[in-house]
C-alpha cells in the first residue's frame, strides 16, 4: 500500500475513484474537520471504530464456529426426522 500526501485548504476536495469525495470543512489548530460523500453501500468509519468492528467480528467467528458448537449442531441436524 502506498500513501499520497496532499495539502488542501478549507472548501477544497479530494476525489477517490468515481464516487467518493473528501472535503476539508474547517481547520482549528492541529485539527481538521472533513466531510466524506460516498455511496450508502460503502461503509465509512473512523479507524478506531473499524478496528473494533474487526476485533468483534473475529471474536464472534471464534465463538460461533468453534469445533464444539459445530459438532453439537451437526448432531442436532442428524437427529431431525426427515420431512415427509
Amino acid at each position: 500500500m502506498s500513501m499520497l500526501a496532499l495539502t488542501r485548504k478549507k472548501g477544497e476536495s479530494i476525489i477517490i475513484g468515481d464516487n467518493i469525495t473528501i472535503t476539508v470543512l474547517s481547520t482549528s489548530g492541529d485539527s481538521v474537520k472533513i466531510g466524506i460523500a460516498a455511496p450508502r453501500h460503502i461503509p465509512v468509519n473512523r479507524k478506531e471504530i473499524y478496528e473494533q468492528i474487526l476485533a468483534q467480528n473475529e471474536q464472534a467467528a471464534k465463538t460461533y464456529a468453534s469445533p464444539t458448537i459445530l459438532s453439537d449442531l451437526s448432531k442436532l441436524i442428524k437427529k431431525q426426522p426427515p420431512e415427509a
